[in-house]
């Protein structure tokens, strides 16, 4: 019970230790969190029993309580996805299906798999195992280029309006 008391944060009103040995039935301690995430002082408190009853619920109370609940018709109906394991195992099948695959004649599947694939990754971009783009050099290229073109357009525009520099 000590090492109980000492987790929790000391309530100058009362000791905790003694506090836990003088619980009665329906008492507790708590402590909750403020609102930047540190617990509070702890309390006493008494709790009270939730209402229920023993035994099974009549089928007219059970379907009155199904009928009248807001998740009402959202749940009746089982659906069964595709989960992400079943599209791994797609995904592994085919791969393993375009490796076992003959190629045929006049077939350029090798193109994307050997060093002309790797080329055009690196020209062109490609896109990670994740989903992420890279850029490739020919896109930064552009982009450097628009860039240094608005650059230039921002800078007369604004150098015309307000007047810029006279040497």
């Amino acid at each position: 019970m000590k090492t109980a008391a000492e987790t929790l944060r000391a309530n100058p009103a009362f000791n905790t230790v003694e506090a836990i040995q003088a619980l009665g039935t329906g008492e507790a301690l708590i402590s909750l969190l403020d609102e930047k995430g540190s617990p509070s002082v702890v309390e006493r408190a008494m709790v009270i029993a939730p209402g229920s009853r023993m035994g099974p619920v009549s089928t007219d109370e059970r379907n009155g309580l199904i009928n009248h609940s807001p998740l009402s018709g959202k749940y009746d109906s089982e659906v069964d996805r595709e989960s992400a394991f079943e599209r791994l195992q797609q995904g592994v099948q085919a791969a393993s299906e375009n490796v076992n695959a003959p190629e045929a004649k006049g077939n350029k599947v090798a193109v994307d798999n050997g060093i002309l694939g790797g080329l055009k990754d690196i020209l062109f971009g490609s896109t990670g195992p994740r989903g992420g783009k890279r850029d490739g050099i020919v896109h930064t290229m552009a982009k450097s280029a628009t860039r240094q073109i608005t650059h230039q357009i921002i800078r007369g525009v604004l150098g015309s309006l307000l007047g810029g520099r006279r040497r």
